[in-house]
Formats: C-alpha cells, sequence, structure tokens
C-alpha cells in the first residue's frame, strides 16, 4: 500500500500501513504541494502564496520553517523510506518520493502500462491493469484539503486522467467482447459526464455490439438535441461518423477510434444589410466572454442549425454591454453573410422603441417598401420572419427593456442569431443564454485607460494609473471617461485626476466628458423602479459597508423582511445591486462603488437630515439587535456583558431565520460588514453604537484569533468614546484592548505585564467611577494576573480575593471563576500548588454552571498542569486532552496551544515521542496568530527536547529565542525556567554562557522568593564553576 493517498481523501500511512494523524491543514496542505511536485525544487515564496494566498502574515515564512520541521518529524516516524523528508535547498525545498510511494505516482505507472498494452493489441493486460489503477480511487482527489486554489490544476488533471483511464478500460473490454455487461456501467459514466464524447461513443458502440440497434441510435439522438438545444451546437465528426456507421450497419475499426470526416470550409463574403455601428477601436479584455459568445453564435457554414440560439449580456449600467455586443457582432459579421441588423432599443429610459417601429425600421432594410409594411404588430413580425427565412442574419437588440418587447423582434428561422444586450437577465425570453458582464480586471482596465489617454502619462505614472482605475469601480465607462479627461487637458498628469477623484463626494462631479456621464447612467436605471424601490435604493446607500443581507433594507425600511425582499430584488433586476451567497447560506447584497455614491446623493438630496438620521439609527440597530442576540451562544472568557444605549428596535425573533445559522458562521458571513459598520459610527460620532457594535465582535475575535481586527477595532471605538465623554465605551474597549495587547501583540520596547498593569490599574479607576462593581471584579482580576507575573504574589492574592468578592456582590457569575483562576495563578507561583488546585476547583464549578464550555476548557487546561507539576502525570494528561478536546470543538487554538505545550512536557518526562510533534504542532499555531506568550513557551519545551536528544545547539538556538521573547511579555518566573534551561543547554557548549545564564536564573527567583528554586541554581553554578558537568535534566 502506498504510503502517501491523494486519490481519494488525503491521508498517510506509516510503515504498519496504519493512517498518521496530521492535525493542522496547513500542515496536510504542505505535504499534498510537495508530494504534487515530488522531485522539483519548490520555491519559499511559492509555497506560501500556495499555503496563505496573496495576504500571508508577516509571520508566514516562521510558520512554514515550524510546519516542515514537524513534517519531518512526521515523516521520521511513518516513511518507508528515510530518504521521504524535505529538504533545504537553494531558494527552496524538494521532497524526493519514489513513485511507488505514492498512489499517484502507482496510478500513473499503470496507466502508462495499461494503454502500452492497448497499443500493442494485448487486449486482456490492458483491461487487468486498468481495473487495478482504477481500484486506487478512493473518491474525489485529495479530499479533506478544503477550496485552495492551488489544488485546482491538480485535481482538474488527475480527474482529467481517471476519466481517460475509464474510456482506455471500457474500450479494452470491447475488444474482448464484454459489451453486454458493460452497459450498465457505461450509461452511468455516460449520465455523469454527458458530454463527453468518447464516452458516449463508447456507450454507443456497446450497445450496438449487443445487439441494441435502436438504442445505440436513440442515445445519439439525445446528445445531438441535447447539444443543439444547450450549446447550439452539433455532435463531432467523430460522433456523426460513428452514427452513420451504425445506421448503415456498418460499424468498423477499433470500439474508440473512429476516423474523423474533413469539415470546414471558407467563410463567404456579406451581401445584405449591415447596421451595426463601428466597432470600437480600444476595445480591451473580456476574452472569456468573447470565447463564450464566439462558441454560441459562430457556427460556420458547412452544418445548417436547428434552432435559433439568442445570446444574451446582462449587467449594470455603465460596464460595456453594448461594446461588448458590437466587437462580437463584427467579428461574427462573415458568418451571417445575409446582413447583421442593430438596433438601440432605449430600455433603460422612460421612452423605449415600440417593436412595431423596430420592425419597420428591419424591413426598410431588407427592401420593404414603406406602404407594404402592416400596421398590426403581429403581421409585421410574421412579414420579418418571412424575410429571415432561410436567411444568415445577426440581429443584435441593444439595451433591451423586456421580454414582451424582444419577442416580436426574434426571427424564426434556426439559420439566423440574435444578441440581446440588457441591465438585467430577460428570462422569459426561450432558450435564450445569458452572460453576466461584471467590471474590468484591474489590468484590462488600465489597459483601457492607457488606450484612450494615447500617450506616455499612463507609463509615466502607472501607480497613480492603477488608483484611477480603483476610483472609477473599474467600470468601464468611468474608466473611458477618466481617460478622456487626461485625453483632453494635456497639462494634467494622472496623480492630478487622482486627486480630483479621491473626493468620494464629488467623485461623479468628475466623470462626465462630452456626452458620457456615469451619473446619468446611473440616473436611467433609478428612474425606472418603483417609489418604494427608489427610497430603499438611497437609504442602502447611506451605508458604508461592502456588502448586506435583506435584514438591512427592512430595518431602513421598517417593513417586513419578505416586503423589503422584494424591493431589494428589483434593484437586482435593475443592476443596481449585486448579490450573492455567504458561507452561512444568507443572500449578501453589494454596490458598486460608484452606484453606492450615486444612491446616498440621491439620499441626501430626496430626504431631510433628521429622516435619514433616523435610517441610519435603525440600520445599525438592527445589526446591533441581531448581533447581540447570536454572540450569547458563542462561549468567551467570561467577562461581564456590559451594553451601552444605542437603540434597539423591537425585533419578531421567531421570523429571523438568522437565528438558527451556526454563531459562528454567522459571524465569519457578517465580519466585514459589522467592523465596516463600526467605523462608520465611529466616524460621525455614534458612539454609543460603535461601542455596542465592537462588544459584540469580541468574543467572535477572540475565538476565531482576529487579534490586529480586535485591536485594530477596540482602540478606533476607545477613541471616539474618549472625545464623547462616554467613560463606559472607553472602559469596554479598553478591558478588551489589555486582553489582546497583554496576551497576543509583540512587545518590542517593553514588558506586556507591566503595560498590563498599568492599564488594568487605569481600567478599575473607570469602573469604580462608573460604580459597576462587575467591571471593578473583571479589571482587579486583570491587575491580580499581571502583580503576579511581576513577582507580587501578596498583592495579586489581595486583588484576586477583592475581586472575588465583587463578583459575589453584584451576582458575576463568570468574575467569580475568574478571580478563582487568579487566585489559582498567584498560588501556584509560591509553589502552592495544592492550594492552587483548590481555587480551580471551585473556579471549575463556577464555569459549569455558567455553562461555558470554553472557560470550563480554561480551567481544566489549569488542572492540568497543576496536577502535573504535582507529580501526577497521569491525571495532568488525562485533564489536558479534556481541555484539548473542547477546544478543538470550538476551533479555540489560544486554548489548545497550551493543553499541547503541556501535554509536550509530560510526554517528554515520559519518555513519550509524541512531544515532540505536540510541540512544533503548539508553536506553528502560536505564530501564525502571533501568541507570544504560547510560542515562547512552545520554544522552551523544543529547547528541552532538543537537549535530551543530545542536540545541544539546536537547544541553545530554541531556548535563547524563549529568552528573548519572555524578556518582552515580563513573566519572571516562565523567564528563569528558560534561562535555567538555556544554561544547561549552554554546559558543553560554552561554560561561560551557562555561569551567565544560571545566574541570571538565581537574580529572578531571588527577587520572586522561590528559595527551593535559588538552591538548585547555586548547586548548578558551583559545578560550573567546579568544572563539572550539572546533571542536565534534574529538575528540567
Amino acid at each position: 500500500m502506498p504510503a502517501f493517498r491523494l486519490l481519494g481523501p488525503f491521508e498517510m500511512r506509516d510503515r504498519a500501513g496504519l493512517p498518521v494523524a496530521l492535525p493542522r491543514r496547513k500542515q496536510r496542505s504542505l505535504l499534498a504541494f510537495l508530494l504534487l511536485r515530488a522531485g522539483t525544487v519548490v520555491g519559499t515564496d511559492e509555497i506560501v502564496d500556495a499555503l496563505w494566498g496573496d495576504r500571508p502574515p508577516a509571520s508566514a515564512r516562521a510558520n512554514l520553517h515550524s510546519y516542515m520541521s514537524a513534517l519531518r518529524t512526521a515523516l521520521a516516524r511513518a516513511a518507508p523510506a528515510d530518504s521521504v523528508r524535505p529538504r533545504s535547498v537553494a531558494g527552496g525545498y524538494v521532497l524526493d518520493v519514489r513513485p511507488d510511494e505514492s498512489d499517484v505516482g502507482v496510478f500513473d505507472a499503470l496507466v502508462v502500462e495499461g494503454r502500452q498494452a492497448l497499443a500493442e493489441a494485448r487486449h486482456e493486460a490492458a483491461a487487468d491493469v486498468l481495473t487495478r489503477a482504477l481500484g486506487l480511487w478512493r473518491g474525489p482527489a485529495m479530499e479533506g484539503l478544503g477550496q485552495q486554489e492551488w489544488l485546482v490544476p491538480f485535481t482538474t488533471r488527475l480527474e482529467e486522467s481517471r476519466l481517460a483511464a475509464v474510456e482506455d478500460q471500457a474500450e479494452a473490454r470491447l475488444y474482448l467482447g464484454r459489451h453486454a455487461e458493460m452497459t450498465a456501467e457505461l450509461a452511468l459514466a455516460v449520465a455523469q459526464h454527458p458530454f463527453r464524447e468518447r464516452i458516449n461513443g463508447l456507450y454507443i458502440q456497446a450497445l450496438h455490439r449487443a445487439g441494441r440497434r435502436p438504442e445505440a441510435l436513440a442515445v445519439y439522438n439525445r446528445l445531438s438535441d441535447v447539444l443543439d438545444a444547450e450549446f447550439g451546437t452539433r455532435p463531432s465528426p467523430y460522433l456523426r461518423t460513428l452514427h452513420r456507421q451504425i445506421r448503415a450497419d456498418d460499424l468498423v475499426g477499433s470500439p474508440g477510434r473512429t476516423s474523423l470526416p474533413p469539415t470546414g470550409v471558407a467563410p463567404v463574403a456579406a451581401l445584405g444589410p449591415a447596421l451595426l455601428p463601428p466597432d470600437i477601436p480600444d476595445f480591451t479584455g473580456r476574452a472569456e466572454h468573447l470565447r463564450t459568445l464566439t462558441g454560441l453564435l459562430d457556427r460556420g457554414t458547412d452544418d445548417p442549425p436547428h434552432v435559433l440560439m439568442v445570446a444574451g449580456i446582462a449587467g449594470m449600467a455603465g460596464v460595456g454591454k453594448t461594446a461588448l455586443a458590437v466587437h462580437i457582432a463584427h467579428r461574427l459579421a462573415a458568418s451571417y453573410p445575409d446582413g447583421q441588423l442593430h438596433v438601440n432599443l432605449h430600455g433603460a429610459e422612460h421612452s423605449s422603441l415600440d417593436p412595431a417601429e423596430v420592425l419597420a425600421r428591419f424591413l426598410r432594410a431588407f427592401g420593404v417598401d414603406w406602404r407594404a409594411i402592416p400596421a398590426d404588430l403581429a403581421e409585421r413580425s410574421a412579414l420579418y420572419r418571412s424575410r429571415l427565412a432561410g436567411r444568415r442574419v445577426l440581429i443584435v437588440l441593444d439595451n433591451a427593456a423586456s421580454e414582451q418587447q424582444v419577442r416580436p423582434l426574434l426571427p424564426g428561422s434556426p439559420t439566423c442569431a440574435v444578441l440581446v444586450t440588457s441591465r438585467r437577465r430577460l428570462t422569459g425570453v426561450e432558450g435564450a443564454r445569458w452572460l453576466d458582464l461584471d467590471v474590468l480586471s484591474d489590468a484590462d482596465a488600465v489597459r483601457l485607460l492607457a488606450s484612450v489617454v494615447a500617450d506616455d502619462r499612463i507609463a509615466r505614472q502607472p501607480a497613480a494609473a492603477v488608483e484611477i482605475v480603483r476610483l472609477c469601480g473599474r467600470l468601464p465607462l468611468a474608466v473611458r471617461i477618466a481617460g478622456a479627461r487626461l485625453a483632453s487637458r494635456a497639462a494634467w498628469r494622472p496623480s492630478d485626476l487622482v486627486q480630483r477623484l479621491g473626493d468620494q463626494w464629488h467623485r461623479l462631479d468628475h466623470l462626465t466628458a462630452g456626452d458620457l456621464e456615469v451619473r446619468a447612467s446611473l440616473a436611467l436605471s433609478r428612474d425606472g423602479l418603483d417609489p418604494d424601490a427608489r427610497r430603499l435604493f438611497g437609504r442602502l446607500g447611506m451605508f458604508a459597508v461592502p456588502d448586506f443581507t435583506v435584514l438591512l433594507a427592512a430595518a431602513v425600511l421598517d417593513t417586513t423582511v419578505e416586503e423589503a425582499g422584494r424591493h431589494v430584488e428589483s434593484l437586482v433586476d435593475a443592476q443596481l445591486l449585486m448579490t450573492s451567497q455567504d458561507g452561512a447560506g444568507q443572500f449578501r447584497y453589494r454596490f458598486h462603488d460608484l452606484v453606492r455614491l450615486y444612491a446616498r446623493e440621491r439620499a441626501e438630496i430626496e430626504h431631510g437630515a433628521e429622516e435619514l438620521a433616523g435610517v441610519l439609527t435603525r440600520g445599525f440597530g438592527a445589526w446591533l439587535a441581531v448581533a447581540e442576540r447570536i454572540a450569547e451562544r458563542i462561549p468567551g472568557p467570561c467577562y461581564a456583558s456590559i451594553s451601552g444605549s444605542a437603540p434597539r428596535p423591537v425585533i419578531d425573533w421567531q421570523r429571523v431565520e438568522v437565528l438558527h445559522l451556526d454563531p459562528l458562521a454567522w459571524f465569519d458571513a457578517e465580519r466585514a460588514t459589522l467592523v465596516s459598520a463600526v467605523r462608520q459610527a465611529s466616524d460621525i460620532g455614534l458612539d454609543e453604537v460603535a461601542f455596542d457594535l465592537a462588544g459584540c465582535l469580541e468574543k467572535y475575535f477572540d475565538l476565531r484569533g482576529m487579534y490586529s481586527d480586535w485591536e485594530a477595532t477596540n482602540a478606533r471605538v476607545m477613541e471616539v468614546c474618549r472625545r464623547a465623554g462616554n467613560l463606559r465605551g472607553q472602559a469596554v474597549m479598553l478591558r478588551g484592548l489589555i486582553d489582546v495587547r497583554t496576551w497576543v501583540r509583540s512587545h518590542h520596547g517593553g514588558e506586556a505585564m507591566a503595560e498590563a498593569h498599568e492599564s488594568s490599574t487605569r481600567l478599575l479607576e473607570m469602573f469604580t467611577r462608573l460604580g459597576d462593581l462587575r467591571g471593578m471584579s473583571d479589571a482587579t482580576v486583570m491587575a491580580s494576573w499581571a502583580l503576579a507575573a511581576q513577582g507580587q504574589q501578596a498583592a495579586a492574592i489581595q486583588y484576586a480575593e477583592r475581586a472575588l468578592r465583587l463578583a459575589d456582590r453584584s451576582g458575576h457569575l463568570g468574575g467569580q471563576a475568574r478571580a478563582h483562576v487568579a487566585l489559582a495563578v498567584a498560588r501556584r507561583e509560591q509553589a502552592q500548588l495544592e492550594a492552587a488546585i483548590s481555587e480551580l476547583m471551585s473556579a471549575l464549578t463556577a464555569a459549569r454552571r455558567l455553562g461555558n464550555c470554553r472557560y470550563e476548557a480554561t480551567v481544566l487546561q489549569f488542572l492540568g498542569i497543576g496536577h502535573s507539576e504535582l507529580g501526577n502525570l497521569a491525571a495532568g494528561e488525562r485533564l489536558l486532552t479534556e481541555s484539548l478536546a473542547i477546544s478543538r470543538r470550538f476551533g479555540d487554538d489560544y486554548t489548545g496551544a497550551l493543553s499541547l505545550i503541556t501535554l509536550a512536557r509530560i510526554h517528554l518526562a515520559q519518555g513519550d515521542a509524541r512531544a515532540h510533534g505536540e510541540a512544533e504542532n503548539a508553536l506553528s499555531i502560536s505564530r501564525e496568530y502571533r501568541m507570544d506568550h504560547h510560542a515562547a513557551d512552545a520554544l522552551a519545551v523544543l529547547g528541552e527536547i532538543d537537549l535530551a536528544e543530545g542536540r545541544a545547539g539546536d537547544a541553545v538556538a530554541r531556548l535563547s529565542e524563549s529568552v528573548a521573547i519572555w524578556r518582552t511579555r515580563g513573566w519572571l518566573s516562565y523567564e528563569a525556567a528558560a534561562l535555567t534551561s538555556l544554561g544547561r543547554a549552554y554546559v558543553d557548549v560554552d561554560p561561560g554562557a551557562a555561569w551567565k545564564a544560571f545566574e541570571s536564573a538565581r537574580d529572578l527567583y531571588c527577587r520572586l522568593g522561590r528559595t527551593a528554586d535559588v538552591t538548585e541554581l547555586d548547586r548548578l553554578l558551583d559545578e560550573v564553576a567546579a568544572g563539572r558537568r550539572p546533571d542536565r535534566h534534574r529538575d528540567a
């Protein structure tokens, strides 16, 4: 059995054939990436791009090093050959794997062998070998690695290889006369891949050879009809030849390789009316749309079509629908020699063209005397169809308003084709194939700008050009106008236009040139809405958020979700909103940037300031009410829930379906919107709204490890509350900032715990002024932790006991749990482990009464640490394993990392090889989320493992980094322990450095009053002074 299995759920097997767990998804992804590039040097940047995409964290390279180290450890235990290790080479890494160690390698080798046998007419051998190859597949390739962009080309190639092997196997079995037993299998394959021609051909041959000729012909006819209806094309020459042979009962040749007939004739010159507007000389981009439209509309001249092809292009105002339609029509003109018709139906305007008038124009273009044109619409349409019957004519119906406007203009002859553009999909037009047109890519937008400007100014200021197209939202009309303004002002630099467009309140004023104007184009779409939809359009534009759900629409209209949904869909139909579905299953809506500016502009023109303030209040209030309700279901660190006075609407919760969603999935979907709402509320001075919304996000940020977002959001809102004199808001935001800055953020200029002490003292003063006993309890616990870290245990205990009294008085059950944990921390620092465990048992009781599983995991973790330090390793391991299971259930990497670190310490003491993988995993997690406390602790354990395994140099490097981090954190006992381990590592390498490390550790333990540790350091210093080699592992 190959060790590496990619053809199905991704897994690695050890020498005994048992699965090897790789707990981190990025670690699994790294191995898969290297396996798929086996034997090839893969650059570090390439790996970082694959694992983290285009926005890797600053620590990506360090994390990659940790993942690679952990991967080497796992491979050392599992790989069938010692050579299977990622090797560091110049510029990257390479993984050497024999083909037989990977199921992909085995599969590829068997397929080559099977095809060789098939080519040599050894059909029995071919069928056997290919059956073995396909038996290696256990499901979709690399299942379980999630949706990752880098995987797509590999999985696509592998699936194509599998399907080709299925076809080769079927061909071999047909040669062996097994057609009767194969028909069911091939029927299933055709159902799964209905347009794959070789599969269809093999199925048709199997049926024919099994004496089921009518069914074989029916399969061909069904395929021909589907291809015609769906794609406007016919089966390939291969299938058409096969069809003719079966009809003539003259099937010859090998089962899979019927010869192909010659096809194709040269196009003829255009002869009929040519009404297309001039092609766009600077047409840019749209390569994929051009390919699709060509495939739909370019039918060649040899095979007469069976049905009329109608293609449609839908998109918002200014997105380039007309430009694309005219451009593709010119490219296809030679395929329609009997004429090309074009009309602007003015569908976005109030005075859209009457189809009767359009038919009169078209008939006159074909030479019909005006006196012979009937007055009745139906009669005109009938005459039009008669004139076009049998002719190859392309009809471009630009800017259509509705199905009713388009239907009379459709010819009856399948030799014609119709291309429609509209701001919405006209789904009622039977058989139409619609393409949605989006804005241009950055590169295409810049190319369009450069082609319009037509000089070297864009090349001289490329960064300004990129900014111009960004400010234009990559909307072709806006980009073209911006280019025209530059082209008409030779003295302007692109940076001058950037400055003008940068003022969002006047941006639309600058996007006008001649008869081109973004505002006027958007007005046509808006003016066609009913009054309620127009009102909703403006009100939604007041919110500076990336997207939203129908709940916001219901709030700003003060109506039901059902009623609001109808108006939202009107905006979608008018291409004023774009829609998508999020990971929580909700439909989300978003504006193009310029459309939102126009919507806000209209709202401010048509509504008074008081009315718009009410709109904002209702919108923010709806977000707040729902976010608060859903945040209640996310377990947090047991802080008191302290809210402000921002208005919340009265909501019928029975009708709010989002309450049934997974709370983390809902916040995942809403995060960007809520963060933007907090920012907007802050910018316009709504301090109560801002701090209430920010407070709803804290537990989510914490659990998801989004510490940068948490810090930035709270800092912004705290400043707004400070300017507004909102003491409660300042206090709540500062409480979160202390948490994130103490435990996560790097501190290069000072000690984290010293800053925590200063900030928690300030926080206590705030809550004291407010008379908020629960807030005072939270702040006092924070101060207790900081004091304990700095070695002031007596004061830490006093603070924790005071916090407990405050929590008791205020009924703050979470505060009681936190106070007991703070007391346990201080007792542990005093080496009073049994007293610490007693406090933790009280904390556990409180956490369970509260029903907070996440904090229960924290307390179980501390209990596990306490029992392991008392020497009860089995109990410690059990408690830590239980804590880790809870943490992983909630995706709580912060708590889980510390459990892994302590489990690694226990397993190191037991000589268990799991220690190294656990510590490496913890280090990877800690670095990924910038959890410096945990990173320093994990490095210390890894250094102790290196030392125990005789790698003193590696141990010195790990432990030196650990000491350096602890010095920025300011937790003295941990720094002293790391220094002691560093001294032990230095003994054989540099006795002088060992002496300095031991001496520094001794000084810290003296400050802490830890006499037993001071005595141990004295012993170590004596042995170093005497030139003796201390016991490395004693008390380690």
